[in-house]
């Protein structure tokens, strides 16, 4: 990751959102990624050249165009029509970004097209989260990492966001994974975390 007098950026072609040009550089805006809330609230996952991710519910490709500066592909699983469209025009300009139009729970329909990954990044607004996680955990390599960007209110909006968070762990350990990190992305987005896991097999 590459960090400018403290600003985040990323190193690519700008106008994907209006963002910000720092020289060659797209500044990184906490408030309109999870991704860059994470980094900027000292998560310790780096993206690195030689990373091959499966990002799930990549919209409108705000987030999946600053990962794909960095990585060596990115494939992109987004299921509505519309926010294909803008991540469709976001791949016209990077190359290493792969489109798929496809539901992220129902990873069988994509499975002849992605490799296998070291990175699974999944920010989808749904209840059910961690069977959507578990379900495309057959993409990641042992030893690969997970990141969920947990919507708790997504989840069940009864239960404070800690309690969902609490059972999203035991889940998600109980599916195989190990659970490294749990960094809350106050003040950005609201009763949002992130969730880092490694895969064990």
């Amino acid at each position: 990751m590459i960090w400018l007098d403290g600003v985040l950026v990323s190193p690519g072609e700008g106008g994907v959102y209006g963002e910000r040009m720092v020289g060659e550089c797209r500044v990184w805006n906490p408030y309109r990624s999870k991704f860059a809330a994470y980094a900027m609230l000292g998560g310790t996952f780096d993206l690195t050249a030689d990373l091959r991710v499966l990002y799930l519910g990549a919209a409108n490709g705000t987030t999946v165009s600053h990962v794909a500066d960095y990585v060596e592909v990115a494939y992109a699983v987004e299921f509505a029509p519309r926010p294909m469209q803008d991540l469709l025009e976001v791949c016209r300009h990077r190359k290493n970004i792969i489109p798929i139009m496809a539901d992220a729970g129902r990873p069988a329909a994509y499975q002849g097209v992605v490799e296998t990954v070291d990175l699974i990044y999944q920010d989808v607004a749904q209840p059910d989260q961690v069977r959507i996680a578990l379900a495309n955990l057959p993409f990641l390599r042992p030893g690969g990492t997970f990141i969920l960007m947990l919507k708790t209110r997504s989840v069940d909006i009864r239960k404070s966001p800690k309690e969902v968070a609490d059972e999203t762990v035991r889940a998600l350990e109980e599916g195989g994974l190990v659970v490294k990190e749990v960094k809350w992305l106050e003040p950005y987005h609201h009763d949002h975390a992130a969730i880092v896991c490694e895969a064990l097999k």
